[in-house]
């Protein structure tokens, strides 16, 4: 249990000093972006509760995909197809970028010069 709570503390601080570099703030509010837009269509469309439609956007996007919701709609199964390849890429590049301020993800060589250069002006 105390793992839990360490890991959740350096995922809290992780998110604090991220919010502190642009580029990462705002793949952050497209992410917040794509959730809300997600949660809406389903919630209106399919009929869905606001909890049940954000429940199957998260576990969409993260490709966990339970099966006890799907979309009935025609509308919403395409809403679905292209929400899955827009969210996918924005939400694995937020996790990415979170890894690495975590640090359990190592930044590209390219990226730790870019930012060595960046440092040095």
């Amino acid at each position: 249990m105390p793992a839990f709570f360490i890991l959740f503390y350096r995922f809290l601080k992780s998110l604090w000093h991220g919010m502190q570099d642009k580029d990462f703030r705002a793949l952050f509010y497209w992410v917040l972006g794509i959730l809300v837009l997600g949660t809406w269509f389903y919630s209106k469309v399919e009929g869905w509760r606001v909890l049940d439609s954000l429940y199957f956007t998260v576990i969409t996007l993260t490709t966990v995909g339970y099966g006890d919701f799907s979309p009935k709609t025609d509308a919403g199964k395409i809403f679905t197809m292209i929400y899955i390849f827009v969210g996918l890429g924005l939400l694995s590049g937020f996790i990415i970028l979170l890894g690495e301020r975590m640090g359990f993800i190592k930044p590209d060589s390219k990226q730790r010069e870019e930012k060595q250069g960046e440092e040095q002006k």
